[in-house]
């Protein structure tokens, strides 16, 4: 490649000039799994910018080199933030075009992108978004499950309490939930859900979305979670997509009951626990003050 097509990329057997871009930070989409889901603006963006910032050097040189795009590349990184980012901002306002780019998907969708935007903002520098791929936004649109009102929270905590104390405080979310799940600990985390949410909320499970392998798993999370506790290995990217507590289900199950009152006791002396939690219930206090105190006996 000679110095003239630094500035090109490839798409399709034809190789386009990029544009000359404006000074500034631009947050560029890139595919999930399946390459062809990279759109031409991206593409422009990334073979004309000054410098693509990527989470991984090494993961993001596949997709550069499959669209012939040479440009310089950095990390950037949550073990790298402070100190790169800082050299970053100097460049933008310097003149230069800054491509952020994470492994897949939307940067500052779970990796730390947004500590560089913030920065760019508070730096008066242009912060110009290039939307595409977005593993939350697959797994909802191909869910089935209500999406007009969605709530995207992100990974769930990996120690099992912290897991079931985030997921109580949850149980009661009308919206939609959206969960990024570790294939090590979606069987746990399936358990865990209908212990606190009930055997028959609604689950759809998204596996590997945009690639080969790409499959849907959809049901209560009794027959979903059975069939994940049958596999001997679970592997692929994961989302977890929740339907929201309905008016019906929102009346909670004896496992959310516990669940929350077992948290409450954490915090809370036993009658202001069983009061906590039967007031947000509509249930008797003498009966949670009594489970309760079994709870607290079996500790």
């Amino acid at each position: 490649m000679t110095a003239d097509d630094t500035f090109r990329f490839l798409y399709r057997n034809t190789w386009f000039q990029a544009p000359t871009l404006a000074a500034g930070l631009y947050v560029v989409a890139t595919p999930i799994g399946n390459l062809g889901d990279i759109t031409l603006r991206a593409l422009e963006t990334l073979a004309g910018c000054s410098v693509i910032a990527c989470e991984d050097t090494r993961t993001s040189g596949i997709l550069l080199k499959r669209f012939g795009i040479d440009r310089p590349k950095v990390s950037y990184n949550e073990h790298n933030a402070q100190t790169r980012g800082p050299d970053l901002i100097r460049q933008i306002g310097e003149g230069a075009a800054v491509a952020l780019i994470s492994d897949a998907g939307t940067p500052l969708v779970s990796d730390p992108g947004q500590r560089l935007v913030r920065e760019a903002i508070e730096a008066g520098l242009s912060v110009i978004p290039l939307p595409g791929a977005s593993a939350p936004l697959a797994a909802l649109v191909a869910s089935g499950l209500p999406s007009e009102d969605f709530r995207f929270c992100g990974f769930l905590p990996s120690k099992a309490q912290a897991r079931q104390r985030r997921l109580t405080q949850l149980v009661d979310e009308p919206s939609t939930l959206i969960f990024f799940e570790s294939p090590n600990r979606i069987q746990s985390t399936l358990d865990t859900l209908r212990h606190v949410f009930g055997a028959e909320r609604q689950v759809v499970v998204a596996r590997e979305i945009t690639k080969m392998h790409e499959t849907f798993y959809r049901g209560s999370l009794a027959d979903v979670g059975d069939q994940f506790n049958a596999m001997d290995k679970v592997k692929g990217e994961i989302v977890v997509v929740v339907a929201g507590a309905t008016e019906a289900a929102a009346a909670a199950t004896p496992e959310a009951v516990e669940a929350q009152l077992r948290e409450a006791l954490q915090s809370m002396k036993t009658k202001q626990a069983a009061a906590h939690v039967a007031e947000r219930n509509g249930l008797s206090k003498q009966e949670l003050y009594r489970l309760a105190l079994t709870l607290k006996d079996d500790r």
